[in-house]
């Protein structure tokens, strides 16, 4: 079950929330940094999804190979410790266009 866009949802201590990347070039080096560099400041599990796939949000690597392009709808999952701030934390990202726009 897919989250109202914008709010969490929970499923077996999950929280979930839905993005849309808005930055102009999507998921490139910079922005997956900048998700990795976030990401990193919890001690939760996070994991972004697009399409069944699921990366490791701390792993730029994996961010990398996600598709994010422009437009592009996201998953992003957190468990454990601080979920729901990790999952503000990465999500203002996206809503603010990774300071890129």
């Amino acid at each position: 079950m897919s989250p109202e866009p914008g709010k969490p949802s929970t499923e077996k201590d999950v929280l979930k929330k839905d993005v849309t990347v808005l930055n102009r070039y999507g998921i490139h080096a910079r922005p997956a940094a900048l998700l990795v560099k976030a990401a990193t400041r919890f001690s939760c599990e996070i994991l972004i999804e697009k399409n069944g796939v699921k990366v490791n949000a701390k792993s730029i690597m994996g961010l990398l190979t996600l598709e994010g392009n422009h437009g592009a709808h996201l998953v992003l999952s957190a468990s454990g410790e601080n979920a729901a701030e990790a999952l503000e934390a990465l999500s203002d990202l996206f809503e603010k266009k990774f300071f890129e726009d």
